[in-house]
């Protein structure tokens, strides 16, 4: 389905891979080194349009929708555990064959993607973070919300009200003005019935229930340190913001860091421009990839 696409918005070849639980939907831009974009919630791969427009000229760009998510398929007895989708990154990886990656993630993308990088290090090159984390969620704010909108009030708001892209979404925006009108129905698109809302739900559940899938996560965070970071974050997040970057400063300690000091959870709307161009000055620095050939291929086969 395309749920009304706005396709000027949004203008990229669709293509499907089978995994479990259905269809997962990604788009495949450009060639050369390979980066592998990893979305949260309530959002999609239509949340890194402008970095799939900009670095697909030099880049081969992989962005999924999460099953759930965006134009994948949506069971409603869908198995959305972040563990469980972590294991269709791996399986998009593999498919296609995909070596030396750069992994940008956000939000529950952190968990999701960096499993991936924490099972397999060597295949990772880099790494570009946007508001997210990797540990237990336990004792903070988020555990409260998860608490509230993880149990029959929160099935409501998110399954009849369309409550995390209709509300949540906006209110976590450092600007509101920031979010055009015509961009907010592009996250309300995906969710035209009951039916399509349960991932999202689910993951208002998640927050809490996969603590313990986080906290050992973070118990191997240590892996990640040697790998190039880039930390690009909104400061006026209310649900990741200044206390997240601090913890990974202290996880990635060679990390370059940009601080958006008027954005909120989600710079890649509030500032993209700005945030490609740092995508970029960090891709241009990374080490060259071993086997490179003149022809712009990897020199492996998938």
């Amino acid at each position: 389905m395309t749920y009304g696409i706005d396709r000027a918005l949004y203008p990229f070849e669709s293509h499907y891979l089978e995994v479990t639980g259905g269809r997962m939907h990604y788009v495949d831009e450009g060639s050369g080194p390979v980066l592998v974009l990893v979305h949260g919630t309530p959002t999609w791969s239509f949340l890194y349009r402008h970095l799939i427009r900009d670095l697909s000229r030099t880049h081969r760009v992989v962005a999924l929708d999460h099953p759930g998510f965006g134009l994948s398929d949506k069971p409603r007895g869908g198995d959305y555990r972040p563990k469980s989708l972590a294991r269709n990154v791996d399986t998009l990886v593999e498919r296609l064959g995909l070596k030396e990656i750069v992994l940008v993630v956000h939000d529950f993308g952190g968990p999701i993607g960096l499993s991936h990088a924490l099972d397999h290090p060597a295949n990772v090159r880099g790494l570009v973070l946007f508001n997210t984390w990797l540990w237990s969620l336990a004792g903070t704010p988020a555990e409260k919300a998860s608490r509230l909108l993880g149990g029959r009030l929160g099935r409501f708001l998110y399954t009849w009200l369309n409550f995390s892209p209709r509300v949540l979404l906006p209110s976590l925006f450092g600007d509101r003005r920031k979010l055009d009108k015509a961009v907010h129905r592009q996250y309300l698109a995906p969710f035209p019935t009951r039916s399509d809302r349960y991932a999202p739900a689910a993951f208002a559940r998640e927050l809490m229930a996969s603590a313990d899938w986080y906290e050992s996560l973070w118990q191997r965070r240590s892996t990640l340190a040697h790998i190039p970071a880039l930390l690009l974050w909104g400061m006026k997040d209310s649900a990741f913001g200044p206390e997240a970057l601090e913890r990974w400063k202290e996880a990635l300690p060679h990390a370059r860091v940009v601080e958006f000091a008027e954005a909120g959870h989600f710079v890649q709307e509030e500032a993209p421009d700005e945030a490609a161009a740092h995508v970029r000055e960090f891709l241009s620095e990374l080490p060259p990839i071993a086997g490179r050939r003149e022809d712009g291929g990897t020199g492996y086969d998938g």
